[in-house]
C-alpha cells in the first residue's frame, strides 16, 4: 500500500510566462518510452512479480523502494508540465472569449492534447501526444536481467532529460531536470552496486551516461552540494531497511559515505494552478463549484 504526502518532492519556481512548447517537449519525459511512467511501471510490476522475496529481500526492496520514489517523479514533472501551460497566472482567467477562437494561433511545437484533451494539463502520454503504452514494460523474472534493463533504463531516461534540459531556458524546467539528473544517478548507481553484488561486474565505471558530469549544471550541482546524490530515500515508516545493505560505502564521484535517509525528501508546496474559462477548467463559470466547495469545507472543520 502507499502513503501519500501532499507536497512536492522539491519545491518548482514559478514559471515566469506560459511556454506550451516546452511543456510539450517535457511531456516526453513523463510518457515517453524512457520517461516517469516507464520508470514507475517497471519497477513496480517487477516488485509485484519478485519472486522468492524472502530469501533475497535486500534486492526486491531496492527495487520496490525505488518504485515509491518514482511515483513522485511522475508528480513532479506532471507539475513541471502544468507550470509551463499555466504560466504566472493565479486568479481565475476570464479573458479568452471561447467564441473568438483563442488558440488558433498556437505556437509551432506546442501539443495540441495539452489544450483539446486535459484542459492545459499534463497528459499519460509522450510529446507527440502518443499514449504511454504498457509494452514498454520490462518483468522478465529474471533478477539479473531486471536490473540490467533498469540500469539502461535509467541511463536512456538521463540521455533524454538533457536533451530536453538543451531545449528550454525555463527556470520551472531546469529546477525540475536539475533534482532528476541527481535522483536518477542514485537510482542508476543503486543498481549498479546491486548488479555488483550479484555478478562481480563493476557496472559503476560506466556512469555517468552519457560522460557529462551532473555538476556542469548548476540546477543539478546545488543538490550535489546538498549530498542529495548520496541519499537513497526510504519511502515506508518500517520496511525497506534491508536494502542498506546494497546502497553502502562510498560515492565514486566524491568518496563520501552512502546513506539511507529514513522518510522522503523535504519536499516543496504544490503549485496553484488558476482557473482558465477558456479551458473550461475548472467550469467556465465556477462558482457554483467555489461555493460548494466552501460549504464541504466548513462541513469538515465542524
Amino acid at each position: 500500500m502507499f502513503l501519500r504526502i501532499d507536497k512536492l518532492q522539491i519545491e518548482l519556481p514559478q514559471a515566469p510566462e506560459a511556454d506550451p512548447r516546452a511543456a510539450a517537449n517535457v511531456q516526453e519525459l513523463l510518457g515517453g518510452r524512457f520517461g516517469e511512467m516507464s520508470t514507475l511501471m517497471n519497477y513496480m510490476y517487477q516488485s509485484f512479480n519478485f519472486r522468492y522475496r524472502d530469501k533475497v529481500r535486500p534486492f526486491y526492496e531496492l527495487i520496490a523502494n525505488i518504485a515509491t520514489e518514482e511515483l513522485g517523479h511522475i508528480e513532479l514533472v506532471s507539475a513541471t508540465v502544468n507550470m509551463l501551460l499555466n504560466g504566472p497566472r493565479k486568479d481565475f482567467d476570464g479573458s479568452e472569449d471561447p467564441a473568438a477562437s483563442p488558440w488558433k494561433n498556437l505556437p509551432a511545437g506546442a501539443n495540441p492534447h495539452h489544450f483539446i484533451a486535459t484542459g492545459q494539463a499534463t497528459l499519460v502520454g509522450n510529446s507527440l501526444g502518443q499514449p504511454w503504452r504498457g509494452d514498454y514494460v520490462f518483468s522478465s523474472g529474471n533478477l539479473i536481467l531486471d536490473l540490467l534493463h533498469n540500469f539502461f533504463l535509467e541511463v536512456g531516461a538521463r540521455t533524454q532529460k538533457l536533451r530536453v534540459y538543451e531545449m528550454t531556458d525555463n527556470p520551472a524546467a531546469r529546477e525540475m531536470l536539475g533534482y532528476l539528473f541527481v535522483r536518477g544517478g542514485v537510482h542508476a548507481l543503486a543498481y549498479a552496486k546491486a548488479l555488483e553484488e550479484l555478478t562481480g561486474v563493476d557496472m559503476k565505471k560506466m556512469l555517468p551516461i552519457p560522460r557529462i558530469p551532473n555538476s556542469h549544471f548548476p540546477e543539478a550541482k546545488k543538490y550535489e552540494d546538498r549530498g542529495v546524490h548520496r541519499y537513497l530515500y526510504r519511502f515506508s515508516p518500517e520496511d525497506y531497511k534491508q536494502m542498506a545493505g546494497i546502497w553502502s560505502g562510498l560515492h565514486p564521484d566524491d568518496q563520501k559515505p552512502l546513506e539511507v535517509v529514513d522518510g522522503p525528501p523535504t519536499g516543496g508546496n504544490l503549485a496553484d494552478l488558476a482557473g482558465i474559462a477558456s479551458s473550461f477548467s475548472p467550469e467556465y463559470a465556477p462558482e457554483e463549484i467555489v461555493e460548494i466547495a466552501t460549504k464541504l469545507y466548513q462541513k469538515a472543520k465542524s
